[in-house]
């Protein structure tokens, strides 16, 4: 089953895909948030093209497992693209994905500035990987 990650946030949407057989998380080039709808559309557009047949969204929460603004942030925004798109919408927590996305980005020997640029869409890798290692096939 191919699956879409995103890794919420107010300037960049980061995003994940797998393969078709959904064992497997691919970075995909993040969004730069600029409206609403021109993000709504753009990931609308990848659903369908890509054949996604379930998003999964990071949930941003404190790492006592509280909420905060951003974790309602998230989950607004979860629910405005399940009302936008003909598959299911889940949420995974995503606590510490962008420090274990940060680390992998270090490891693999990425200076400073191509790590901020493909941040946001490896913390989406490290959330539909644990979609995927909670979800087996």
């Amino acid at each position: 089953m191919r699956t879409l990650g995103i890794d919420f946030g107010t300037k960049r949407v980061g995003l994940a895909i797998t393969d078709p057989e959904g064992h497997m998380a691919f970075a995909r080039k993040s969004i730069e948030r600029t409206t609403r709808d021109s993000l709504f559309d753009a990931l609308v557009g990848l659903v369908e093209a890509e054949g996604v047949q379930a998003v999964v969204v990071g949930l941003p929460l404190t790492l006592e497992g509280d909420d905060s603004l951003t974790t309602r942030q998230a989950r607004n925004f979860a629910e405005s693209l399940g009302r936008r798109v003909s598959c299911p919408v889940h949420l995974v927590d995503e606590r510490l994905s962008s420090v274990a996305a940060e680390e992998q980005l270090k490891e693999a020997g990425l200076c400073s500035r191509k790590r901020k640029e493909r941040l946001d869409s490896q913390a989406a890798v490290q959330i539909l990987e644990t979609w995927i290692a909670q979800n087996p096939a």
